[in-house]
């Protein structure tokens, strides 16, 4: 995974040479309605796990590669995708595709790193306060009565 200074120098070049960015998350729910999030050691706030699609890779094969290597998460027969959001606050043709993940295990737990400080489970009512938005509004279109909105 990128760091956020090469992720900030790479940019414009993306932006010449790429009509489209997708990034891929997952909503990783537990037995008890509770989700994976994790805090990044280069953003504020708990997000989802997840990332960039790379050359070559379908969208669930990013998704399971990013769950793995960011929070050892092995997706198990199945991950349903509840929507794809367009996210052009970073950039005018970025895309990310939000799965929902009820079927996985996770063997180990990598240990902090760079990239990942933290990973915790949270219920539903009880997020982080600093849960990013598009996370509190993903949350609520699954778990709630709210109607799913094609931005981030």
């Amino acid at each position: 995974m990128l760091s956020r200074a090469a992720q900030t120098v790479l940019r414009p070049f993306w932006r010449l040479t790429r009509g489209l960015t997708m990034g891929a998350q997952g909503i990783v729910i537990d037995a008890s309605d509770r989700v994976l999030m994790v805090r990044h050691g280069y953003r504020p706030g708990w997000h989802f796990p997840g990332g960039g699609v790379e050359w070559g890779e379908t969208l669930l094969t990013a998704l399971r590669r990013e769950l793995e290597e960011e929070a050892g998460v092995i997706v198990g027969e199945t991950a349903d995708l509840h929507g794809v959001f367009a996210n052009f606050e970073k950039f005018p043709g970025d895309h990310i595709a939000v799965f929902v993940v009820r079927a996985w295990s996770r063997p180990t737990i990598p240990a902090p790193n760079m990239e990942i400080r933290e990973t915790a489970f949270f219920a539903i009512d009880a997020l982080p306060e600093d849960a990013t938005p598009p996370a509190r509004r993903r949350l609520a279109e699954i778990f709630g009565d709210t109607a799913t909105r094609e931005t981030w």
